[in-house]
């Protein structure tokens, strides 16, 4: 690529990132969006809640995106991972695990999150199939259906609630001593929502699609679907890099407009809040990249 300076890069070429570049392109900004194919829901056979894309495999709706987005001759492409990014008196240097370094005057982090996954065998090869995080994004699909939570505390109390709308047939798997209070432990218990503290040895599975779960004790309880909510990781060194600020619960921390901490520094989709979704990214980012086109227009008006 022989141009090396844009108006704005972003990281991250999936839902968020792609509606950015898109406001962006139809601004007539130089932009280049760098991602190395890798969205964090690349296992996930269905995407839904989602007007007009309701139903679709995933990488179809950003096959889709790219399309829309590569028309806008100022914005490009590039495959890649980026290993660093710098903070210099005009603007920002980002280099690439190819060596490539290339500057803007602005950043847009859509670079998403790293799933952590738990040390049990079957969770990673079930993970977004029937192993899933959200029940607006699956919870329709396994309705009044054998399910199961694997959370504990505060967090596993008020996933129940959620998911309680969703079926009854409903056990909380706490893999290990429950941290709950004695009166969620009630409340558990008016519902019919099964406690299981057993530690879970394994989850047998059929190409992803959960069979049951095996306890350390020897005990098995089929199922059909399982929420689970598991740390995640920033794919960016963004606070060690560029400084830029995280919430208590690891996400990138920005303000209304999207903004981060460093000034220049724009962030938007799963890497700022805990609302993972297709629709919520693609809304975050078309705005981001109507504030950096604004900010942009300030600065050279």
């Amino acid at each position: 690529m022989e141009n090396k300076n844009f108006d704005v890069i972003i990281i991250g070429g999936s839902y968020s990132g792609l509606s950015a570049g898109m406001s962006l392109g139809r601004s007539l900004r130089n932009v280049l969006i760098i991602d190395n194919g890798k969205p964090c829901n690349r296992q996930t056979p269905h995407s839904h809640n989602f007007v007009t894309h309701d139903g679709k495999i995933p990488s179809e709706i950003s096959k889709l995106a790219k399309e829309d987005v590569e028309k806008y001759s100022t914005v490009r492409f590039c495959n890649a991972t980026v290993v660093k990014t710098v903070k210099t008196t005009e603007g920002f240097e980002i280099e690439t695990s190819s060596g490539e370094k290339f500057h803007a005057n602005k950043l847009v982090l859509a670079s998403g999150v790293k799933d952590v996954m738990p040390d049990i065998p079957g969770f990673a090869e079930c993970w977004g199939i029937s192993v899933i995080h959200c029940p607006y994004c699956h919870g329709y699909e396994v309705k009044n259906e054998v399910t199961g939570i694997l959370s504990n505390g505060d967090m596993a109390y008020e996933f129940s609630k959620l998911i309680f709308n969703l079926t009854k047939d409903l056990t909380l798997f706490t893999n290990g001593k429950a941290v709950l209070t004695d009166e969620q432990i009630e409340k558990l218990k008016q519902n019919k929502i099964i406690l299981n503290e057993d530690e879970i040895k394994e989850i047998k599975h059929e190409n992803g699609s959960i069979q049951k779960i095996v306890f350390k004790n020897g005990k098995e309880v089929p199922l059909k679907a399982l929420y689970a909510k598991i740390p995640f990781e920033q794919n960016l060194n963004i606070s060690g890099d560029l400084g830029c600020e995280l919430t208590e619960q690891g996400f990138i921390k920005v303000d209304m407009m999207q903004k981060t901490n460093v000034p220049g520094v724009f962030a938007c989709g799963d890497n700022v809040t805990m609302m993972r979704s297709v629709a919520n990214a693609v809304a975050q980012g078309n705005f981001a990249g109507a504030v950096v086109n604004k900010e942009l227009a300030d600065e050279e008006f």
